[in-house]
């Protein structure tokens, strides 16, 4: 259902892949609440997603851009406002790649170079997307920014190694330059603690699906979906939020609140039945 939230406004949205993105479910939400915007990705994503299908669909076009490139982002803001004619009102920054986890290191074991493209890609890229804008002055009075991030920002989650590292410093950027662009232009910057969910990049890391599972079954509403992520997020882009700023918000089913629910005590339970089992028959055997 369209409420018309985000018509005659014009943004920039970084990370759409493919239909499994939630940046792309967003660029579908916001182009049928009445938005207009450029896409972007790098050129080497762009190779492997269908992003260019998604811009015909959303009556735009594609601008490729690495976001770690500050000339590359400011050709990409330049060419963005020509393109729409002015100004952008929002900005989504869906952008985080690990290498660490990509090749199985541990924290305790990190490759260090591989740590800085971590922390360039997934975080300091959004200081350069804003620092960029800010430069151009390419966001109108009352624009809004949002970056995506994860709970892992503020606990510790097995495996998810260097990126949590990586989203505590996106969200420490979110609130620093909230301050700066909201005092200037009353420009409103925040993140998205998102739910685990099924894209292309979280489905390539190992023992994924067990997270996914993990979290359906602590949270009281299960997990936000990517649709669900959008619509959240229009409700960011849109005037109905003007207030709300330098914030770190859960869409993640009550996760984020949670200390252990009991659809996860029962198959802890399960395992410890299953475990004793085991330990009473190898007893058995030795004696």
């Amino acid at each position: 259902m369209s409420y018309n939230l985000l018509k005659g406004k014009r943004g920039l949205i970084f990370g759409a892949l493919n239909e499994s993105s939630i940046a792309w479910k967003t660029a579908e939400r916001v182009f049928e609440e009445g938005g207009r915007f450029v896409l972007t990705n790098t050129p080497a994503s762009m190779k492997l997603g269908t992003v260019d299908k998604l811009a015909e669909q959303c009556e735009t076009i594609v601008i490729p851009a690495d976001a770690t490139d500050v000339a590359d982002l400011e050709n990409l803001i330049t060419k963005g406002m020509e393109f729409l004619g002015g100004k952008f009102d929002f900005v989504l920054h869906s952008i985080g790649m690990s290498p660490n986890v990509r090749k199985g290191r541990t924290y305790d074991d990190l490759n260090y170079q591989y740590l800085h493209q971590t922390l360039d890609i997934s975080a300091i890229s959004f200081h350069k997307v804003l620092q960029s804008c800010r430069k151009l002055d390419a966001i109108n009075d009352w624009g809004s920014v949002v970056a995506l991030s994860y709970v892992a920002a503020q606990r510790t989650l097995y495996g998810y190694n260097d990126m949590a590292d990586a989203k505590a410093l996106l969200e420490s950027i979110a609130r620093s330059f909230g301050y700066i662009y909201g005092r200037e232009k009353n420009i409103r910057i925040n993140t998205v603690s998102q739910s685990p969910t099924m894209t292309t990049a979280g489905g390539g890391i190992m023992g994924f699906d067990k997270l996914y599972d993990f979290a359906e079954r602590m949270s009281p509403l299960g997990n936000a979906t990517a649709e669900e992520c959008a619509d959240y997020v229009i409700t960011l882009f849109s005037d109905l939020t003007r207030k709300v700023t330098m914030q770190n918000l859960f869409n993640d089913g009550g996760y984020s609140s949670m200390g252990m629910s009991l659809a996860a005590m029962s198959v802890y339970r399960e395992g410890l039945d299953y475990a004793d089992v085991k330990d009473d028959k190898s007893k058995k055997k030795k004696v």
